[in-house]
């Protein structure tokens, strides 16, 4: 189970950090453009603090539990980043896009496994 774990929050902890970046640097047009289209229902400085959590939370999935320190916030980590995907499932589903909705759906699925293996570490 750790491999796995340690898969999915690699893999997490890259998504979230691309599209953390993304999101702080990139105006609303190009983020559309690119295939973030659930920001066209968030006024653009919530995207840039959702970008920023985004930032935390992918140094959260693998720095702490890496480095032995301060464990527990790998899976606070995890989720936190599986409430962020709620609210771009919502983001999706108002605006009528299936595709989007079924990522969200698998990346919170991700997330879920990650905080339920890491928290069951530490107990």
């Amino acid at each position: 189970m750790s491999i796995a774990t340690w898969i999915v929050s690699a893999l997490l902890a890259v998504l979230f950090a691309a599209s953390g970046v993304a999101k702080s640097t990139m105006s609303r047009d190009r983020l559309i453009a690119t295939g973030q289209t659930g920001v066209a229902v968030f006024p653009m400085p919530l995207v840039r603090v959702v970008a920023g959590c985004e930032i935390l939370g992918a140094v959260g999935l693998v720095v702490p539990w890496l480095t032995d320190t301060a464990r527990y916030l790998t899976p606070v980590a995890a989720v936190g980043l599986g409430v962020v995907m709620i609210g771009a499932a919502a983001a999706h589903v108002s605006l009528k896009e299936p595709g989007p909705v079924a990522a969200t759906v698998v990346f919170f699925a991700g997330c879920v496994f990650v905080a339920a293996s890491r928290f069951a570490a530490l107990g």
